[in-house]
């Protein structure tokens, strides 16, 4: 290059990163706007959650959280989430695997239909089953014959957020497995491994990051889930009450510290999802 052009090059190429490049008192107050909104909107709420939890001290804090209805909420959303989070994990691998490893009609609609939680109101989700299963559904007659119960009883609960949380895992995992391709896999099983030898052995440790943050959203969700369940619940104290069910219950009795100390608890879990979904992302970046 001839020497006298490198000059004019070098100052196009400073020109274009200063363009690039947003001014000093842009960049500290959208810094401040950020820090701003946070504190105010998110640090502030769960701050007050936990300090009015406490406000009357350890003993009335125990006190609350050992009521029978209070436990019996805690287990109720420990349930719902042992079995929805497994069968939303093993639907979320499995849609997964067939829309980036296959090609087959109506593809592109089951992507659609996996994102319809997304769009539509969880309040409309707990109707859909109250419709399907209600005394007055399409299936009501039958169950109501067999004394089997779906609405206003666990299975119901667990049927509304499985249908709100099935996918998180699916989401988390189908952009990642299309990027990966499967060259890899391919080159397993021509060396003789099966099927189940190139999952576990290939394909899993590459998605294994995606997978446990796809997870821990769909825990998230599932323990706070409180639309849909509010409509397929019937709120029956000590029975059908999850835990976010149960702090509105307390606060309509006027048992605010009732109703914080359950919510903290909730407040909790989303502090732990928050410190778990930064410490995957930061591995997952590493890698």
């Amino acid at each position: 290059m001839n020497t006298t052009t490198q000059p004019l090059h070098k100052d196009k190429i400073v020109a274009q990163q200063r363009a690039l490049q947003d001014p000093t008192w842009v960049r500290w107050s959208l810094i401040a706007i950020t820090i701003a909104f946070i504190s105010l909107f998110i640090c502030l709420p769960l701050g007050l959650v936990i300090y009015q939890a406490l406000s009357k001290g350890l003993q009335a804090y125990w006190a609350a959280l050992s009521q029978p209805d209070t436990w019996s909420a805690i287990k109720l959303t420990l349930l719902v989430a042992v079995i929805t989070v497994p069968l939303n994990t093993l639907f979320g691998v499995i849609a997964a695997w067939a829309i980036t490893r296959f090609e087959f009609k109506g593809k592109s609609l089951l992507t659609t239909l996996i994102d319809l939680p997304f769009s539509v109101s969880p309040v409309i989700s707990g109707f859909i089953f109250v419709l399907l299963f209600g005394a007055e559904g399409w299936f009501g007659k039958w169950l109501m014959e067999y004394d089997i119960k779906i609405i206003f009883a666990a299975p119901g609960i667990i049927l509304a957020t499985l249908f709100i949380t099935f996918p998180f895992v699916a989401r988390q995992l189908i952009p990642l497995m299309q990027e990966m391709g499967h060259q890899e896999e391919e080159a397993a099983l021509s060396l003789g491994a099966s099927g189940w030898k190139t999952f576990f052995s290939v394909t899993l440790p590459n998605i294994k990051w995606a997978l446990l943050y796809g997870v821990l959203l769909c825990n998230a969700r599932a323990m706070g889930e409180f639309g849909a369940v509010s409509v397929v619940s019937g709120h029956i104290r000590g029975m059908t009450n999850t835990l976010p069910l149960h702090v509105e219950v307390c606060y309509n009795d006027y048992d605010a510290i009732g109703a914080f100390a359950s919510a903290s608890i909730l407040a909790a879990l989303a502090i732990v999802t928050l410190v778990l979904k930064t410490g995957l992302e930061w591995k997952q970046a590493k890698r």
